[in-house]
């Protein structure tokens, strides 16, 4: 009875097991199939950010196109490398001290430092509420320009005292200026000291602020076009100088601590120094974001790279495309930075 109860319930226990085995073994995927899943996985856990809570990295753009450019270089890498949130803050050179030592920002890639020498000694040296995050490894270049056209028409205009004559001054002169003639500046948000270098060379001539960077460059386009004279302030690297021929306008020279000197005393009589560009930081920014403060101090390339992209965006890149463009072109360059 017991064996004849027993063979009864085989048939059952044969169904129940193909049942379980079922139930607990997936189907193989096919060959191809599995090996596109496992690289999909593998290239996501590659790509995806590091793990666990980061700030959010706050860079100021200044209100110049190279500025825009390299916050826009770094910003990409700290998003796509280190897994940082960022933040870009349009702000101009001289409110980016106080949102720095304030902690409203964390930091700005270019500065200038022939002008911003009183705020050095005081943010960095004296306070350190601001840190000195290095050079960046461009040199920048200001000064005056003309178009070659009117240096070849009066070679005198090749220095400032081509311009000491009144009667040639006139020659520059706008509705704004009357009788005097007009010096194209930048917007009042950048570190300039043409009114000064002007009054104390005795030139008759006055400084013109424009509204933007955009407003300066269609200034001196409208008068390039015209074959009309112009005399401006402007800076190098900068692609305009691949598009326009310039003449830059000759100062009296001076050191790099007699301009310094000078500007304390509100003397400026000479040519702007050449400037090797400096990065600041919010101190606090090596210990909140460690990674983040590493790649920045390391982020330094050249006065041609800046100029790569600054032609990109003749070219009609944007910003952003212009800085991934870069990047695409240069990895060699920004894995340095990254150690690796």
């Amino acid at each position: 009875m017991k064996r004849s109860r027993i063979l009864a319930l085989l048939p059952c226990a044969l169904v129940l097991a193909l049942l379980l085995g079922a139930c607990t073994s997936a189907a193989p995927a096919p060959a191809g199939e599995a090996t596109a899943t496992a690289a999909a996985t593998t290239a996501a856990e590659q790509a995806a950010p590091p793990s666990g809570d980061k700030p959010t990295v706050k860079l100021i753009a200044n209100t110049w196109p190279a500025s825009e450019l390299n916050v826009n270089v770094a910003a990409n890498l700290l998003k796509s490398q280190l897994g940082y949130d960022v933040e870009i803050i349009a702000l101009d050179e001289q409110a980016q001290w106080d949102a720095i030592a304030g902690g409203d920002a964390d930091a700005s890639l270019e500065v200038w430092p022939s002008g911003h020498g009183e705020r050095i000694a005081q943010y960095i040296d004296e306070q350190k509420v601001v840190e000195n995050g290095g050079l960046l490894g461009v040199v920048g270049q200001i000064g005056w320009y003309t178009p070659k056209y009117a240096v070849d028409a009066n070679s005198a205009l090749a220095t400032w005292e081509g311009f000491k004559d009144a009667e040639v001054a006139k020659q520059f002169a706008t509705a704004e200026t009357g009788s005097k003639g007009t010096f194209f500046a930048g917007p009042l948000g950048w570190t300039q000291y043409d009114q000064q270098i002007i009054d104390n060379l005795g030139l008759d001539f006055q400084v013109i602020n424009t509204a933007s960077e955009d407003a300066l460059l269609a200034q001196m386009a409208a008068k390039y076009e015209r074959k009309e004279p112009i005399l401006f302030y402007f800076y190098q690297p900068h692609a305009i100088f691949a598009k326009y021929d310039l003449a830059k306008v000759e100062l009296p020279p001076c050191t790099t601590e007699e301009h310094a000197a000078k500007v304390k005393e509100s003397k400026v009589d000479c040519s702007y120094p050449d400037d090797p560009l400096i990065k600041i930081f919010n101190p606090t920014l090596k210990d909140r974001a460690p990674e983040a403060y590493s790649l920045l101090k390391n982020f330094n390339y050249t006065f041609d790279d800046q100029l790569e992209m600054l032609r990109s965006l003749e070219a009609g890149k944007s910003i952003e495309e212009a800085a991934q463009a870069w990047i695409d072109a240069h990895p060699d360059t920004w894995k340095a930075w990254l150690g690796q």
